[in-house]
């Protein structure tokens, strides 16, 4: 992506693969923005949308008409930065009116050199994206917008496709760090311990954890599994996260690990992906995928429905009707747990024989509804179940060693007779 930061609006173009355009004017910084155009659907939360990792290499069109409306700030962000590669709105506010607004989102885009267009048809732009597809587009601005059409159809056509694209790694940090429950309202020593692997992870998800008195150590999405277990971790967590999942290769044997240990496992979005693929299941690209703050899910074991928070473009491939034994055995049986109500994808899946389960939605909900908060306290259950059958393990193992030998070698004689 180019850009120049300048405010001054400008004719502007988005251009898809396919060959068709919409005209606007510029908003952010001008230049030439390069991606995939996806829909979001949230109504609020914009601002926790353009800086979610997951949306690393995407342009985003919002479908609610007006953006900006509430400026930004300092608080609601979700990560380090502005992840969209490009941004696409009908009405932006001419002015924020909100009194938590510290800027306007024009120019925090313009500050960040994020490439946007406004005045665009967004409603026709998302009818046509769900025929379509999701599929790769530009947005040129300024000068780049003069330039032949068939130049730029050519250009956009050119670039990496979503397919294949390994992203983790970029958007994850590189220094390890630590979320303190002590920090967030916690009271008293903490609870567990999570060694969370950020493979694009929201801010506000290791928030929910020390909320309920959960240290988190947050690491890089190359952590090795004597990484995870030099944190002395109760359980493993892996976020959201940008990308194809059937690049994840490295995390996906690092999970193995995770699950072979019998450490109790909790994954969301990307995670899902990745548990999936850990128990030998495939995974395939949506048509244009899941992306707003209303998607229903069903909870199949409660029969209870969630209004969920979903960003993601890829989806698990395992069967509906279960439970099943997972392809890699060793791992016993497995189930879907959720589903999308909208089309039947998979949204959730439960190992039933090992201390594991993820959800492909956003259970941390920022921003969104919180229906799925109680995800969070279910991964507690787990990481106590497993304390308490280890510690039962423990002290059987310390009362059979402290009895006697001539009443062990006894028994053993009975036995034997």
């Amino acid at each position: 992506m180019s850009a120049e930061t300048t405010s001054a609006t400008a004719p502007a173009l988005l251009v898809l693969e396919d060959g068709r355009t919409f005209r606007g004017r510029s908003y952010g910084a001008q230049g030439t923005a390069l991606g995939e155009a996806v829909f979001a659907t949230g109504m609020t939360g914009y601002q926790e949308t353009i800086t979610d990792p997951s949306y690393a290499r995407q342009l985003v069109v919002q479908t609610a008409p007006h953006i900006g409306n509430t400026g930004v700030n300092d608080e609601d962000a979700e990560s380090r930065k502005i992840w969209v590669a490009g941004y696409v709105v009908r009405d932006p506010a001419r002015r924020p009116s909100n009194w938590r607004s510290e800027r306007s989102l024009d120019d925090e885009l313009v500050n960040q050199g994020i490439v946007g267009i406004q005045g665009v048809d967004t409603r026709a732009l998302t009818r046509h994206l769900r025929e379509r597809g999701a599929m790769k587009a530009g947005i040129f601005s300024g000068e780049a917008a003069g330039r032949p059409a068939t130049e730029l159809v050519a250009e956009v056509a050119a670039q990496p496709s979503m397919e294949g694209a390994r992203l983790a790694e970029e958007v994850s940090v590189t220094e390890a760090y630590v979320v303190e429950p002590a920090d967030h309202g916690w009271e008293g020593e903490p609870r567990f311990t999570v060694a969370a692997l950020d493979l694009g992870i929201k801010a506000m998800t290791p928030i929910r954890f020390a909320e309920r008195g959960i240290r988190v150590h947050v690491l890089p999405a190359t952590a090795t599994f004597e990484d995870v277990q030099a944190v002395s971790p109760d359980g493993m967590f892996m976020s959201n996260g940008p990308g194809d999942p059937a690049t994840a290769d490295r995390q996906v044997l690092l999970l193995r690990k995770v699950l072979d240990a019998g450490l109790p496992f909790f994954g969301i979005c990307f995670g899902n992906q990745i548990l999936g693929r850990a128990l030998g299941f495939g995974t395939y690209k949506l048509r244009y995928g899941h992306r707003g703050i209303n998607v229903p899910v069903m909870d199949r074991r409660t029969g209870k429905v969630e209004i969920t928070s979903q960003n993601h473009g890829f989806a698990v491939d395992a069967p509906l009707d279960g439970p099943t034994l997972a392809p890699e055995e060793r791992f016993g049986r497995v189930e879907v747990s959720h589903v999308c109500l909208n089309d039947d994808v998979v949204e959730g899946l439960a190992c039933l024989d090992i201390p594991a389960f993820s959800v492909q939605f956003h259970p941390e909900a920022a921003a969104g509804p919180h229906d799925a908060a109680t995800l969070f306290d279910r991964f507690s259950d787990l990481m106590d179940s497993r304390r308490t059958q280890t510690g039962t393990a423990a002290e059987g193992a310390a009362e059979t060693a402290s009895q006697p030998a001539s009443a062990t070698t006894s028994e053993t004689t009975k036995e034997s007779k």
